[in-house]
Parts: C-alpha cells; structure tokens; sequence
C-alpha cells in the first residue's frame, strides 16, 4: 500500500464529531500552517528533497507529511508523483502561489489564504479577483426557462410548444 493510501486511510476514517478526531485534525492544521508560513515567507526558495527529509525539516510526522504533499500537490509548478511515492522519493514544494491561493480559497482554508505573509506575495487586488473567480467556478447559474408561447430558440420562428418543446 501506498503512503498516499494509507494517509487517506487513516485521516478521512477518523470521526471528527469525536474529542479525538477533533484534536487530530487540529494538529495537522497548526502543522500545516505552520509549513504554509515558513513557505510564503521566503516564495523565491524552492524546497526540495525526499519526503522523509522533509518531514524531519518541518517535524512532522511522515505520514502528516504525505498529507500536506497531498494537499498542496495541484498548487505545484510540477506535480509530485504523490500515487506512488515512498519515504525515499523526492518531491520538490515549488508553488504557484496564483495557484495555491486560489485552491486555498476552494478548501474554505481560511487560516491559509488569510495568512499575513500574503500580503507581500499578492496585491490585495489580485486576491480579491482570485478569491472571486474560485467561488464563481462553483457557482451553478440556470439559464431563463423558455416560455411556452415565446419564440423558439432554435431560430425556427415558430412558437417554443410548437416546436421544439413538444
């Protein structure tokens, strides 16, 4: 089995209506936070190496590590080949940080689009559009309800129930 697999495994199994899941999962998080700040604060550097060396860098367990790797793997330049990794594989954390606002806004990860170091990386402005073109995305918008009396809108000239809506 995979580490991604087994990372899936465990953490979506955890209940999070119980005290435990809950601690669980706000582990991670401050975890997580935690690489997220340290990452935006210096863009320019690209961090690399195997997964086992970074989680010792960010200490972490590595199983937490598989995690944030799967997280922040559609955010990359490059794409890690998080499928099939293990401990020795070696992944590179070179983001796009349009990108990786973007699916911040699309996790509802506030504690991670808000974070202040965003503020030197991207104009409040850029934000704003960003965090607008996210939530759009997954807007539904239903198109006006053709009347049964209204032209057709096939371009027939007929009437909509005499043509294309019988």
């Amino acid at each position: 089995m995979s580490l991604l697999s087994e990372w899936r495994d465990y953490a979506y199994s955890i209940d999070t209506n119980q005290k435990e899941g809950q601690l669980f999962w706000a582990n991670y998080f401050n975890l997580e936070k935690a690489i997220y700040e340290k990452l935006l604060s210096e863009p320019d550097v690209v961090v690399s190496g195997t997964v086992e060396e970074l989680a010792e860098k960010y200490d972490m367990k590595l199983s937490f590590m598989v995690g944030f790797l799967d997280g922040i793997n559609d955010s990359l330049k490059t794409p890690n080949p998080i499928e099939e990794m293990d401990k020795d594989t070696v992944v590179s954390l070179d983001f796009d940080k349009e990108k990786l606002y973007y699916n911040m806004v699309g996790a509802q990860a506030d504690w991670l689009y808000e974070l202040p170091q965003w503020d030197t990386l991207l104009t409040p402005e850029k934000r704003k559009e960003l965090y607008r073109e996210q939530k759009r995305s997954t807007t539904i918008v239903k198109d006006k309800k053709v009347g049964r009396n209204e032209p057709c809108p096939c371009g027939s000239g007929k009437k909509y129930k005499h043509c294309c809506g019988k």
